[in-house]
């Protein structure tokens, strides 16, 4: 059988492949809310047979939001809206996952189409918050360095923001530790030159991760799994390391924390990536051997084949598609005749499946 078609359980949620959608930020909510847009971009890919969908980075307030079409939850108003999105998913027996987050000094930017920058406010834009005072580029504002109220706000916006993810319908959750950023800056020396509690040793540059984890973590439901998003490297020399990813994992698995996903770089403008075809699933395999932990791979996967090999040859537990499933929302059922794979088509295109 084929391995990228056999079931995940995970707490109590069994995913039906080992398929998932990336988050991908789609720029198109309206005050935090989703639109038409978000129904029939999800709900296309519930149709074309993954796994699970895990929903674009989803501010957990107004300020933590990457651009002005982020969705949101930082209200009650808007968790009922998204139980159009997850019905749909779940009618598909795919699992509707979603991505908490909060943006950082990369908040009150540009949509993911224009060019790359911070928004003034007075065009819009809004103060954007990080641990120390430090522009991500000359193309964006300095933050103002967090107090330790602040922080403790933003710990509270993650654990309201995953009381209503669960409301909403999500069966899973993931926290945006990655690419750049809130908590991605704490977690680096570069990006985090705090004096406190919160930076300096590598113990302290991760609390506020393991607050956030502790946090939602208490408010969900036991059966319900979290996953956190990692830079599992920065690509910048004496910068954030596979080492620490390991140690971090090993962290916030004590406390509770049940897949990483496992992605890298996008917090220093001077990183150096070397790109190629499945090029970080070797963070995903060290995590997953190192810190005997379940994790995704992430990044340049196109094909069926080699999905199957990285799960085959235990480098991962799971596959999550970006670009690929923008290009070809029905990935999955293509992969599955590819790979001679028995699955469940929806009655609608069976016409089709010859």
């Amino acid at each position: 059988m084929s391995k990228l078609f056999s079931p995940l359980k995970i707490r109590d949620v069994e995913i039906k492949n080992r398929i998932a959608v990336s988050p991908m930020c789609q720029y198109s909510a309206i005050e935090g809310f989703p639109t038409q847009w978000h129904t029939v971009h999800y709900g296309t890919r519930a149709v074309g047979g993954a796994g699970m969908i895990i929903q674009e980075a989803t501010s957990v307030s107004p300020e933590g939001r990457i651009s002005i079409g982020d969705l949101g939850l930082w209200n009650d108003e808007q968790t009922y809206v998204y139980k159009k999105i997850t019905n749909f998913i779940s009618s598909r027996n795919c699992v509707p996952a979603i991505q908490l987050a909060h943006a950082g000094r990369k908040a009150s930017a540009s949509m993911g189409w224009e060019k790359q920058g911070s928004v003034k406010i007075e065009n819009g834009g809004w103060k954007t918050y990080a641990p120390s005072a430090l522009a991500f580029s000359d193309a964006y504002s300095e933050p103002l360095e967090m107090t330790t109220e602040d922080i403790s706000k933003v710990i509270d916006d993650f654990r309201n923001a995953a009381r209503r993810s669960i409301l909403a319908g999500y069966k899973i959750i993931e926290l945006h530790f990655a690419h750049g950023y809130l908590v991605s800056e704490f977690l680096s020396p570069l990006t985090n030159l705090r004096k406190d509690n919160y930076g300096g040793s590598f113990e302290n540059r991760c609390r506020l991760a393991v607050e956030i984890t502790k946090a939602v973590r208490d408010v969900i439901p036991e059966v319900t799994p979290l996953f956190v998003r990692i830079s599992s490297i920065e690509w910048v020399e004496n910068g954030w390391g596979i080492d620490d990813s390991v140690a971090l994992t090993k962290i916030l698995k004590e406390n509770g924390i049940d897949l990483i996903d496992c992605s890298s770089g996008g917090n220093l403008n001077h990183q150096k990536i070397s790109l190629a075809p499945g090029y970080q699933v070797p963070f995903a395999e060290q995590i997953k051997r190192e810190s005997s932990i379940q994790t995704g791979a992430v990044g340049l996967l196109t094909s069926p084949e080699q999905c199957e090999d990285i799960l085959d040859n235990n480098k991962a537990d799971l596959v999550l598609l970006g670009r690929e499933m923008l290009r070809n929302p029905y990935w999955a059922l293509d992969a599955a005749k590819t790979l001679n794979a028995d699955i469940d088509y929806p009655k609608q295109y069976l016409r089709s499946r010859l």
